[in-house]
């Protein structure tokens, strides 16, 4: 594993103080790894960052990688969701992210992401 994706989940998780979010986050740091953070579970998860402490200090770390949306990875996307007959921009964008960098995926909630990339190891928080 070559580090961690998060979706929207896990970084609310982060944001509610889950200890095996933060227990991930010091394994990947200590390793070296590379965490990646798609700006479209960024900006699902993100509502006050003056509160939000953990996410923002998440964000500005140098082994911080906060992908955006742009033209060909909006395109991997649709056309991942026509293939997957879903609808999810989120759950998708997380997936191409986490299968260019090779990572796992932190999520609340693996049943859609399962759907979508089932190959990906998924890290339920």
């Amino acid at each position: 594993m070559n580090g961690i994706t998060f979706d929207a989940g896990g970084l609310i998780a982060l944001d509610r103080n889950d200890r095996r979010v933060i227990a991930l986050i010091a394994r990947a740091t200590e390793r070296g790894a590379r965490i990646t953070i798609p700006t479209t579970a960024l900006a699902q998860a993100m509502r006050s960052p003056a509160r939000q402490a953990r996410l923002s200090r998440l964000i500005r770390q140098a082994e911080t990688d906060v992908m955006a949306l742009n033209g060909p990875d909006a395109t991997a996307v649709g056309l991942l969701l026509a293939r997957t007959a879903t609808a999810d921009i989120v759950d998708a964008h997380v997936v191409v992210c986490a299968r260019r960098a090779g990572q796992a995926v932190v999520t609340s909630d693996a049943r859609d992401l399962r759907r979508i990339g089932p190959e990906l190891q998924l890290l339920v928080v």
